[in-house]
C-alpha cells in the first residue's frame, strides 16, 4: 500500500514554490514564493508564477547567496525531505557550476586586494584618522 500512495504522489502536479521548498532552495515555501513572485527565478528562462506545475527535465534559475544555480528537475516530489534524497530532485548544469566557482574566484581576489583592518581603529587613531583628513 505505501508503494502505491508514493506513485500517486509522483504522478501529482506540484506547484514551483513547493517544489522549490521540497528541493531545499528555500527554508520556507512563503519564500519560495516571494522569490518566484518578485521574479528571482526563472522556469525555462521565463518569469512564471508560483503556482506553475514543475515538469521533469524544466529548467530553472535559482538564486543562492552571491550566485545563480542553474539546475534540471529530475524528481518531483511534493514533500520535504533529508538533504541528500533533496539534492536527487535536481541536477546542477555543468555551465552553472563553472560560473559558479568563476565567481567565488573573483570574490577571493577581490578580497586580497582590498583587506579590511583586523579590528576598529581606538580613540587616538580615529582622531589622527580625523587629522589626516582635514590636512
Amino acid at each position: 500500500m505505501n508503494t502505491v500512495t508514493q506513485k500517486t504522489n509522483e504522478n501529482t502536479a506540484v506547484r514551483l514554490d513547493k517544489w522549490l521548498w521540497a528541493a531545499r532552495f528555500f527554508k520556507t515555501r512563503a519564500l519560495a514564493r516571494e522569490m518566484v513572485q518578485g521574479g528571482k527565478v526563472q522556469y525555462n528562462g521565463q518569469r512564471s508564477k508560483p503556482s506553475k506545475v514543475v515538469e521533469l527535465g524544466a529548467t530553472l534559475k535559482v538564486p543562492q547567496g552571491h550566485d545563480i544555480k542553474e539546475v534540471v528537475v529530475r524528481e518531483i516530489h511534493d514533500k520535504r525531505r533529508a538533504a541528500p534524497a533533496a539534492q536527487a530532485m535536481y541536477e546542477e548544469t555543468s555551465e552553472s557550476i563553472t560560473a559558479r566557482a568563476a565567481n567565488a574566484e573573483a570574490r577571493q581576489a577581490g578580497a586580497l586586494y582590498s583587506p579590511r583592518p583586523e579590528h576598529k581603529p581606538d580613540k587616538k587613531q580615529r582622531r589622527d584618522i580625523i587629522r589626516f583628513k582635514h590636512q
